[in-house]
């Protein structure tokens, strides 16, 4: 199963390397200068998840896409991942350059309320794109890590939060007041898109000690804060299927993964997919599939 990719995956898969003390750190900051990671500027970003935070100034002509959203930036841009949402983006010409910096939830325990703030929610937005004058900012900011970072401060740490800070608000300014207006016309498309985040965000499974937690519509509808009729209602309007069918076609994907890479049992592989009587995985499992979850590991390993 592909997991999301760690802080350690992010060293390794990128220099081959881990930092030394890295497991052993309560939160962790890095910055970079964009192709400086091993790999090529001008490659792009798999669509996947990443269990830390990451701001990167995009300059070039990319194109950016998380969530349902996807946008062309021409020239500069300021994006903002976390791990809640995939993203992927792909350069469209040669001349791609800028910087990231990656940082841990923990690194800001008692430093501010990091998901609070609208870039950091699913349905917020990712992305601002820069003029010249926004340019020069962003890149001071980050020169100003770069400094930081390998400077004998002792206190060079909460300088490193401060200027992360710096890029959080300096993109919240930027948001017209139009754009926040215009959130209410596209209700419906973010409840869909909220609904498949709570949905996702429950995958993969990796142990069958974690158990699938919120499973039914009325359990999704709870933690949206929305009737569950307006919630079905939302879905087949905008996905064709009933919320129903929705979350049974994502547990039966997850039952077909764990069936064919993992050796639990049938007994735990329903337990983890809040069966509480195997029977009845059996009997979804048949329904979705048209085998017994028995019948179908057998034939993929023949």
């Amino acid at each position: 199963m592909k997991n999301r990719e760690n802080i350690e995956a992010f060293y390794k898969n990128k220099f081959d390397w881990i930092p030394k003390g890295l497991k052993n750190e309560i939160g962790h900051f890095n910055v970079f200068l964009r192709g400086a990671c091993g790999t090529s500027k001008n490659e792009p970003i798999n669509y996947n998840r990443r269990d830390y935070f990451k701001i990167t100034l995009l300059k070039g002509n990319v194109k950016i896409n998380y969530a349902h959203k996807s946008i062309e930036s021409k020239k500069y841009a300021l994006m903002f991942s976390d791990p809640l949402v995939p993203y992927s983006w792909e350069p469209l010409n040669e001349e791609q350059s800028g910087y990231f910096c990656i940082f841990t939830e923990a690194f800001f325990h008692r430093f501010g309320a990091l998901r609070e703030y609208p870039m950091f929610q699913p349905n917020g937005d990712k992305v601002f794109l820069l003029d010249a004058t926004g340019l020069t900012d962003i890149e001071t900011i980050y020169e100003k890590m770069f400094t930081e970072i390998v400077s004998e401060y002792p206190y060079k740490y909460d300088v490193l939060r401060n200027h992360v800070f710096e890029l959080i608000h300096y993109a919240l300014k930027m948001e017209p007041i139009s754009a926040v207006k215009s959130h209410r016309h596209e209700r419906s498309t973010q409840i869909a898109f909220l609904f498949m985040e709570l949905l996702e965000r429950q995958f993969p499974i990796e142990s069958p000690f974690r158990r699938l937690e919120i499973k039914t519509p009325s359990d999704f509808a709870k933690h949206l804060n929305i009737h569950v009729n307006h919630l079905n209602r939302t879905l087949k309007n905008i996905t064709g299927k009933t919320t129903s069918e929705l979350i049974a076609q994502r547990i039966s994907q997850e039952a077909i993964i764990l069936l064919k890479h993992t050796d639990w049992s049938i007994s735990d592989i329903a337990f983890a997919l809040g069966y509480d009587e195997a029977p009845h995985f059996i009997n979804f499992f048949k329904k979705m599939v048209d085998q017994t979850p028995k019948k179908y590991r057998e034939s993929i390993h023949v």
